[in-house]
């Protein structure tokens, strides 16, 4: 892969070169301190489109919850908001005071009122997300620690797994069905059609279409690139290795393998990367400021995990050649809100269709990198709202929670990890040739 990516003026080659010697080092220390390694998920919920497969029985696909008492005090007591410590100090004096005024306001209103302004308050909070949230409170809700549960092959596939992804591109992407969309290429072509017709029906989108389509097609190349670098190679005597599968990277990616389709998946991967690249450059002032602690209740680490995650916005901040979103939603104010309305729900969708991952690991890993991705759109649509952020106050306008900063590092850290894979299979492919 060479040159200059569609829809942007960013070349290839300066991706690598600022992914391998400036970020990629950085966002894997990040991902190992303990603020971004416990990501709170609910696997168990039941799948709302369509009845359930049954889950995944190979023990690869298993995920190990953490035991509360491995979780860091400050993670295990703070709300989803709470990630100062003097939030989390605060708490008990602010819930007391929450019982009182409720308590004054709803003498009169019946238990049914409650829960609507509950509901309506609910509402309120998810107009800006792009993500269907788990309930943090739900009794299914587990913490994870994402280091001892990493994302590899674990043999689910077959039609359980291709629905998910069939789903996610017929009935999410802006597309018309008749329009032939070449996704799995163990799937027999329709006819002659080399899937050409899509692309060229695909430039004739609007920007936003055709970012849309290229988001989910960068995350699909993603998670696939993953497999295929962290591959069960073999099992002998109950000890697993694990390691790249240079023929399983072909079967996905080779050209001639994927009738010229394969190029084109890892140029959204890139494409991908740079609409959180810009995200990560764009959503630094909110995480500048003091109020904002990363707290786990260990004041060391904290400081430490702060001081690396300013130095690699500062780095993402350098990064010359950063994809313009003002290019999208800039048409008539009227339409420009309604085309966004429409992306947001769909993307939404996609999220909740995560849901529907009959192996447990994959569903964990499907559902961070999807918050993660709807968490930098909610920043990139949030630009006025960060702009305007108080300094020595939580904002009322733009809040991020902290499974939503979790996932925004952890898939971003994802991707980095992607792109530097593509360059050890270029390596491997090169010898094996």
């Amino acid at each position: 892969l060479a040159g200059v990516l569609d829809d942007c003026l960013c070349d290839i080659e300066s991706i690598d070169d600022f992914n391998t010697f400036k970020i990629f080092p950085k966002i894997q220390k990040l991902q190992e301190r303990d603020y971004f390694r416990y990501y709170k998920v609910n696997l168990k919920r039941p799948c709302p489109f369509w009845a359930d497969d049954g889950h995944c029985s190979i023990k690869d696909c298993h995920v190990e919850p953490c035991p509360e008492s491995k979780i860091p005090v400050g993670i295990k007591a703070g709300s989803s908001n709470k990630y100062s410590k003097a939030a989390n100090n605060s708490k008990e004096l602010e819930d007391c005071e929450q019982a009182n005024k409720l308590g004054a306001v709803n003498s009169t209103l019946s238990n049914q009122s409650k829960e609507a302004f509950i509901d309506w308050a609910r509402y309120d909070d998810s107009q800006d997300h792009f993500c269907e949230l788990d309930d943090e409170r739900s009794p299914d809700a587990q913490y994870v620690d994402l280091l001892l549960n990493p994302e590899r092959y674990t043999g689910y596939k077959g039609p359980s797994a291709w629905r998910v992804w069939n789903s996610i591109y017929e009935e999410n992407c802006f597309k018309p069905r008749s329009v032939y969309r070449p996704l799995n290429p163990l799937a027999p072509s329709r006819g002659g059609d080399d899937g050409e017709s899509f692309y060229t029906w695909l430039e004739g989108l609007c920007l936003e279409k055709r970012v849309f389509y290229k988001l989910i097609s960068g995350l699909h190349a993603s998670i696939n690139l993953h497999l295929c670098a962290n591959y069960l190679l073999e099992e002998t005597w109950g000890k697993p290795r694990w390691g790249a599968n240079v023929k399983e990277f072909t079967r996905r990616f080779d050209p001639a393998e994927t009738k010229g389709e394969g190029p084109r998946r890892l140029k959204n991967l890139y494409f991908l990367y740079l609409i959180e690249l810009r995200a990560l450059s764009k959503v630094a002032p909110y995480f500048e400021r003091a109020v904002v602690d990363l707290y786990t209740g260990n004041g060391h680490e904290d400081a430490e995990s702060k001081a690396l995650l300013l130095d690699i916005f500062r780095d993402t901040k350098s990064f010359h050649m950063h994809f313009d979103e003002k290019s999208m939603f800039a048409g008539d104010k009227k339409g420009a809100k309604s085309l966004k309305e429409e992306f947001r729900l769909h993307f939404k969708n996609i999220s909740r269709i995560m849901d529907c991952v009959g192996c447990d690991k994959c569903r964990l890993w499907g559902k961070l990198q999807t918050q993660g991705l709807g968490t930098a759109l909610k920043i990139l649509f949030s630009e006025k709202e960060i702009q305007s952020l108080p300094e020595n106050s939580p904002s009322k306008g733009f809040q991020l929670t902290r499974q939503e900063i979790v996932a925004l590092v952890n898939a971003f850290g994802r991707l980095s990890t992607s792109i530097r894979e593509l360059q050890n299979f270029k390596v491997l492919l090169q010898q094996t040739r």
